[in-house]
């Protein structure tokens, strides 16, 4: 079998943790990278000794040069849609990482441009790999604490701590604050696990003076009469992640990577999970090859794109156009 040709476009930090998955696919070959910053591409290069690729400022440059079948975005978030519909309709298959699109417009073009042109559109949301949250869907959907009647979401980092001169806190760059960032992740959690679409939302905002949000406590109405909880806080000390599920015969509780299942009347249990078997990056190639279908689809990642744009209406926070008024 021929090697899938591949390239990236954005080679900063998270472009290591694709890399790191790319290195152990034999069938992969890293052809191509682009990136503005010349120590970023220099760094993952040395990294993953890429002597042969070659290096692009700009990824309609790489896409006019290098013949490609796959091309991984990890760039600025207000980036996505153009470069997805460049790669798109240069023939090649798109992996973005989060989120998908900084609108649930350009969302829905790209789901589209994928559906017309037959290409491979997945988006990384690495939590639908991992098997505490696979188990979690599971034991939802299978009625493990009976009628889901709400849920709780949260997670803390330190984001408020650092400077504020970089692409994340700059609205035109990342669309929004820790909501739109690290919070995606945690919105596709809780819309993935339950199979739940939201209906209405309340929310409160503060910047600590930061160019973005950092805090946002959100109230939703999901469908079925269950409501949920929230909270993404970038100004904190550490890093935290929990969740908690309640039903009408128990619930599930993830505090920072363990599970606890509670039935009424019954002790806790812990429950024994499979090995990981997959990433975001394996099965997108898997699914290039017709393995399998695409794991995290550009149809489910709009949703957490929806979600994002309700909750920013909410608060009457518009980072994009507020930007463009300064």
């Amino acid at each position: 079998m021929e090697k899938i040709r591949v390239g990236f476009i954005g080679t900063g930090g998270i472009s290591n943790l694709h890399g790191d998955h790319l290195a152990v696919l034999d069938y992969v070959d890293v052809v191509a990278v682009t990136d503005p910053n010349p120590k970023n591409r220099e760094n993952f290069i040395t990294k993953y000794q890429l002597t042969d690729a070659k290096e692009f400022v700009h990824h309609k440059d790489m896409l006019q040069d290098i013949s490609l079948d796959a091309v991984i975005i990890c760039s600025p978030h207000t980036l996505h849609f153009e470069q997805a519909i460049d790669v798109m309709n240069h023939g090649c298959h798109v992996l973005i990482e989060k989120p998908m699109a900084c609108s649930k417009k350009e969302a829905e073009e790209l789901i589209d441009t994928a559906e017309k042109l037959g290409r491979v559109l997945q988006v990384s949301y690495q939590r639908h790999f991992e098997p505490e949250f696979m188990y979690i869907r599971d034991a939802i959907a299978n009625g493990e604490i009976g009628k889901l009647t709400s849920v709780t979401a949260s997670l803390y980092q330190q984001w408020g701590h650092g400077p504020n001169n970089v692409w994340r806190k700059n609205p035109a760059l990342s669309g929004g604050g820790m909501l739109m960032d690290s919070g995606s992740h945690i919105c596709d959690v809780l819309l993935w696990t339950t199979g739940l679409s939201p209906i209405e939302v309340s929310t409160q905002m503060e910047s600590h003076h930061s160019p973005v949000e950092l805090d946002s406590f959100t109230a939703i109405r999901l469908e079925n009469n269950v409501i949920a909880g929230l909270n993404i806080v970038g100004y904190a000390p550490i890093w935290h992640e929990t969740y908690a599920y309640c039903g009408d015969k128990g619930g599930i509780f993830f505090d920072n990577g363990k599970i606890t299942l509670h039935r009424l009347g019954e002790e806790p249990i812990t429950p024994e999970l499979p090995k990981k078997t997959t990433n975001q990056d394996q099965s997108f190639f898997d699914a290039i090859l017709g393995k399998h279908e695409v794991k995290v689809p550009g149809k489910f990642a709009k949703e957490v794109v929806n979600l994002t744009e309700m909750i920013y209406e909410a608060a009457g926070y518009h980072p994009l156009e507020d930007e463009m008024v300064k």
